[in-house]
């Protein structure tokens, strides 16, 4: 069984992110970038299933520009045989990213494809569901535990009620969530490695998709500071205050 497993470069988790002066976007400017961590959460599962025998080869797909080559390296030193690069400096639209993925299933006719449930910079959590319509496949989302059995895969999925089983036939679309697994840390001696492992290039041209302008970001800002909090001298005087200056009474 082959595993395509999606990733994304994102600003590290740990950064704190300013927004540019003229409010078009995030300044990403001399800023750490990483592996999104549902991501490599995605990853992890995917290598364990084939450390299992369940799967013969895990390849890493990234959509976006040249530097986005490290977190693919990263993808690799965790377990990935091999890479894929859509090399495009464009900002997609989960749609856009769900035709071109789609594009590289059909292209690489993976068995599961093994994503996690959203980025950490858009939170948008639908390019997994999306690309599931475009391929035509069964899904299961928020998987926190994934077993290959009977030629399909079983899956436990987290939802408002608590837990629910679903077993789907193969090819299908798993997003992990974030109970799914822990990532192992890369060794130096896989780091290493993942530099030798086959990395390729190819363009949006390449794939044959035509995407078009489905939003437009008109603004981006910074949330407002949270006020101080001020002592009360009595129960009296808070209850005056939240009726009358919170209006929350």
């Amino acid at each position: 069984m082959k595993i395509l497993v999606p990733v994304k470069r994102v600003v590290d988790a740990n950064v704190k992110v300013r927004v540019k002066a003229d409010e078009s976007a995030v300044e990403l400017a001399n800023l750490k970038m990483a592996l999104n961590p549902f991501c490599e959460i995605a990853v992890e599962e995917a290598v364990r299933l084939k450390e299992q025998g369940k799967a013969s080869e895990v390849v890493v797909v990234c959509i976006g520009p040249k530097a986005a080559q490290e977190q693919l390296r990263t993808a690799m030193a965790l377990g990935a045989d091999r890479a894929i690069q859509v090399e495009t400096e464009q900002e997609l639209v989960p749609l856009s990213i769900a035709k071109l993925l789609n594009a590289i299933v059909q292209k690489e006719q993976p068995e599961l494809v093994l994503l996690g449930k959203q980025s950490i910079d858009g939170d948008n959590n639908q390019t997994g569901q999306m690309l599931a319509a475009l391929m035509g496949a069964g899904q299961a989302t928020f998987a926190s535990e994934v077993s290959v059995v009977d030629g399909g895969v079983q899956v436990v999925r987290e939802i408002d009620g608590g837990l629910q089983t679903v077993s789907l036939k193969l090819p299908s679309v798993i997003t992990a969530d974030l109970r799914l697994n822990e990532p192992r840390y890369a060794s130096l001696p896989n780091i290493m490695k993942a530099k030798r492992k086959p990395l390729d290039v190819v363009s949006i041209d390449d794939l044959g998709v035509a995407l078009g302008e489905h939003q437009k970001v008109l603004k981006v800002a910074a949330p407002s500071e949270r006020q101080a909090g001020v002592m009360v001298g009595s129960v009296e005087e808070l209850v005056d205050k939240l009726k009358n200056e919170a209006k929350v009474v």
